[in-house]
């Protein structure tokens, strides 16, 4: 994979971060998972999916996990990295798959863990 660098920078990439709700399905299956099957069969760079302790979204309520049912509200957290080109490239999909979720992306420097 080619990360944008000049010698003596870190290489640069993009980082984008999707806010889910553990209850988002897609084709009946968990979004989180089925984005992190999407992600992998189009070879991005690494992703992970943080199941959340608290949070709300949009202008929900917010829920916990010491609450004793939450109803499969809690946030889901997906990130994954790439280049700018690899991500332009999967993002009309994502967005299709979860169409109401707040999609995050940002500009990073790799530190390592390129190889």
């Amino acid at each position: 994979m080619e990360y944008n660098s000049r010698p003596g920078t870190l290489p640069m990439a993009v980082q984008v971060t999707m806010y889910l709700n553990e209850a988002d399905r897609w084709h009946h299956r968990p979004l989180h998972i089925e984005l992190l099957n999407y992600l992998r069969k189009e070879n991005v760079a690494g992703a992970g999916v943080y199941h959340a302790v608290a949070g709300f979204t949009g202008r929900q309520a917010v829920h916990a996990s010491h609450l004793v049912d939450a109803g499969g509200q809690l946030p889901v957290v997906l990130t994954f990295i790439d280049t700018d080109e690899h991500i332009q490239r999967v993002l009309p999909t994502l967005r299709e798959m979860a169409p109401h979720r707040l999609i995050v992306r940002e500009s990073v420097q790799i530190e390592q863990g390129l190889d």
